[in-house]
């Protein structure tokens, strides 16, 4: 849990201190009894130049240019990110009767897209609790079983430019694109896709995607607004409006692994800017690169230290590090580096496995089937602590405690399953299954609901 903040607690603005000179011209000076102790002049004016209050009266007189000012900057956000998670608090939001929110991306400051097992796009206001459902668009030719439905929409990406969206369509195997900020429907991925459920999308660029499926394929989609004037379109009886019907420009299969050759479904992708490459992870416990530009060409596979439920992927562009979440640890690679000099990271959380995972410069943010948060220093190789306030109690070097945020109840479905399968228990803890952040507003969002796949029920909150 977050430590209580009492109202005595101050916190003190970080200084950078300057660096040590010569002994003779730096010698302190005390002026009268109990005064502190004075710097000269030039170790004085060092220290205001790195100071919070003169990075501030700088940026108001637009001195932003300022390549000390930048630099400052960029180590005042490093220490936001190491002080954040502990001063965060949370506000649940009640999401009605919905089932597992799987994926979620702000759509500014205020608004956050979200998908549900129960196949249900909608669009929360943080700040009223507001939902706004978002129409699904539907395949050219009807027929997709309802049970298929059931299995909900996993991922949503906003492109580079935040001027399209990706998820999943009515059908959950087709790939359905939404225009930015309106969310109108441009086009749906639905001819000579995929034959099984979208897990994971990503953007290579502003006007090209790539879906992962459970059908063990990654295709390769054109979806250029531009490209689609005078193209046949289609709308459900009125209900949407006009989009268009594609196909994938490039669609690839995994390899297979000999360990297990019918499980080799694409669990997440992630994909690196820098080196315009794709990481994979399936679920036979590999990690395929891929190089993406018009098509898609497979580099290399890694067999993964960890091989059961690897579910989430993410990438890291400053550390040029994949990091992989399994039913117990995160796992560290650089497909550069033939030996890993960085050990994976056990969430040590009831085995519930870590179910969501993010990058934000060396911070990685770990959402388990425990409701918990932790967060994990890559440099430093440790969890981040709680900044205990020390007690007459506490003696020097002793141990502090993980920090870990525990997220609330949530909402739970009191159904014959629950009863007959589960014997009533009351309380279960939630899968964190996505979330993602604000850092402009120092707010994290964070969805899921009960890790076990019968239950019906859901989480959201914002922390903030």
């Amino acid at each position: 849990m977050v430590p209580e903040q009492t109202g005595s607690r101050k916190r003190k603005a970080p200084v950078v201190e300057a660096g040590a000179g010569s002994s003779s011209s730096q010698s302190l000076a005390t002026a009268g009894q109990g005064e502190g102790l004075l710097l000269p002049k030039k170790q004085k004016g060092l220290a205001e130049r790195r100071s919070v209050v003169h990075y501030l009266k700088g940026r108001e007189v637009c001195a932003g240019g300022c390549a000390n000012l930048r630099a400052f900057e960029g180590k005042l956000r490093t220490y936001a990110v190491h002080r954040l998670p502990e001063l965060l608090t949370e506000r649940q939001l009640a999401l009605g009767t919905l089932n597992k929110v799987f994926a979620s991306q702000w759509l500014n400051t205020r608004q956050v897209v979200c998908g549900t097992k129960c196949n249900t796009l909608f669009v929360v206001d943080v700040q009223t609790g507001h939902i706004t459902h978002i129409p699904l668009m539907q395949d050219r030719v009807p027929g997709v079983a309802r049970s298929e439905m059931a299995s909900g929409i996993h991922a949503i990406q906003l492109n580079p430019s935040k001027t399209l969206l990706a998820t999943g369509g009515e059908n959950p195997n087709s790939l359905a694109v939404y225009k930015l900020p309106t969310l109108d429907p441009l086009c749906l991925g639905d001819r000579h896709g995929h034959k099984d459920w979208i897990f994971s999308i990503v953007w290579v660029n502003d006007t090209v995607a790539v879906s992962g499926s459970r059908d063990g394929t990654m295709a390769l989609w054109q979806v250029d607004p531009d490209m689609f004037c005078g193209s046949t379109a289609w709308h459900n009886d009125g209900r949407l409006p006009e989009y268009v019907h594609i196909c994938p420009r490039d669609i690839e299969v995994i390899p297979r692994a000999n360990t297990n050759p019918g499980n080799r479904k694409v669990r997440a992708l992630a994909f690196s800017g820098k080196n315009q490459e794709l990481g994979a992870v399936s679920l036979d416990g590999y990690f395929h690169l891929w190089k993406a530009r018009n098509n898609l060409s497979r580099l290399l596979s890694i067999r993964l230290p960890y091989c059961r439920e690897n579910v989430c992927l993410t990438y890291c562009d400053d550390l040029s590090l994949y990091a992989v979440g399994s039913q117990s640890h995160v796992s560290f690679l650089d497909p550069r580096q033939r030996q890993q000099n960085i050990r994976p990271l056990c969430s040590r959380d009831g085995g519930t496995g870590v179910r969501s995972l993010s990058f934000y410069q060396r911070i990685v943010t770990v959402g388990t089937g425990h409701s918990s948060l932790l967060f994990y220093d890559i440099r430093a190789q440790k969890f981040l602590e709680e900044r205990s306030v020390p007690s007459s109690d506490s003696f020097p070097g002793s141990a502090r405690r993980k920090l870990k945020l525990t997220c609330g109840r949530g909402w739970l479905n009191h159904d014959d399953l629950w009863v007959n399968y589960f014997g009533g228990v009351e309380e279960f803890p939630n899968a964190l299954y996505t979330h993602c952040y604000n850092w402009p507003e120092m707010k994290l969002f964070v969805a899921g609901g009960p890790l076990p796949s019968g239950l019906h029920g859901n989480y959201a909150g914002l922390w903030s």
